[in-house]
């Protein structure tokens, strides 16, 4: 994974597209969400693949801006500003990051880390 490779598992975020997501994460991956709603760890491809599903239920028009890349050896980093409308149609503007552990050239490990704005 490089940071090329982020930019595009953003992208593939942005266009709601399931399958190119998918395709950069491992079998076995695990997703580790602190925030919003506290967070519960996903495990396996298709439970993350269907709480990625769920974001996009709860959260319809996300987008991630101004995103920054950082890659060293199997870890990397994703910073950016979450946009989006909740079903209530609030809207909700977050920063935050993803930490990620590399494995056999996917995404093994992804935490989330979601920042409140006061």
């Amino acid at each position: 994974m490089d940071i090329e490779d982020l930019q595009h598992y953003s992208d593939a975020w942005n266009a709601h597209d399931i399958d190119k997501m998918m395709s950069y994460m491992l079998e076995d991956c695990i997703l580790k969400p602190v925030g919003l709603k506290g967070g519960t760890r996903t495990e396996g491809f298709d439970a993350v693949k269907a709480r990625f599903i769920e974001v996009w239920t709860e959260l319809s028009d996300l987008e991630f801006l101004d995103e920054r890349h950082f890659v060293q050896g199997d870890r990397g980093c994703s910073e950016w500003t979450l946009v989006a409308t909740r079903a209530d149609v609030s809207k909700l503007e977050v920063d935050g990051c993803d930490l990620f552990t590399f494995g056999r050239g996917k995404i093994q490990v992804k935490n989330s880390l979601l920042k409140n704005r006061q």
